[in-house]
């Protein structure tokens, strides 16, 4: 009976130190440290939050530049992927299907070669990035779109060249830009 108090005491201080002192002590320090990063990055415009630039989402109108494609359509619960594997016919025809349709909308000809970022959803389904080159292939659509002066256009060109990010430390990921930011910035033009 001794070694049963024993543990139902141990149980006791073990939960309470890493179930509320730690968590409230990791909390505290992230909130004084890194306060935009510990509250999700959010995004806001004239006071409203619009979202996150760790989340992609959608952007359901060809006015704007758009993200790769989710196997969650962006919902956060549950993010994943689609765990389709490489000899699955269903991604085969899921691929193809995206390719048709970002050939449409974007008016490409059957030789120009899509970036497989916009062909393929990302590990999580919630990336928030593309490829500088998807963001490029998209710009001709969305001048169009907005009726955009040839200077307007080259100013969108700079626009997404002066926001994408290198990879991580120069050694991790791929050059990239954030369709939220962008996407913002492009209303600005």
């Amino acid at each position: 009976m001794k070694r049963v108090a024993i543990s139902i005491k141990v149980f006791l201080i073990l939960t309470i130190i890493t179930g509320i002192v730690y968590p409230l002590i990791i909390t505290l320090f992230a909130q004084l440290s890194f306060p935009e990063n510990a509250n999700g990055s959010m995004v806001y415009v004239n006071g409203r939050q619009i979202g996150s630039k760790l989340l992609g989402q959608n952007f359901d109108t060809i006015h704007y530049f758009v993200l790769r494609p989710s196997a969650t359509n962006y919902n956060t619960m549950p993010s994943g992927g689609s765990n389709l594997g490489p000899t699955s016919s269903v991604l085969k025809d899921l691929v193809l299907e995206r390719e048709q349709n970002f050939r449409i909308q974007n008016n490409l000809k059957n030789n120009e070669i899509i970036p497989e970022d916009m062909l393929m959803s990302s590990a999580s389904g919630l990336d928030p990035h593309i490829s500088p080159t998807s963001a490029k292939i998209q710009v001709q659509r969305i001048a169009k779109i907005r009726n955009f002066t040839p200077e307007q256009t080259n100013k969108l060109l700079l626009l997404i060249n002066s926001l994408t990010e290198q990879p991580q430390y120069h050694l991790f990921g791929c050059p990239r830009i954030n369709v939220l930011l962008l996407n913002l910035e492009l209303d600005k033009i």
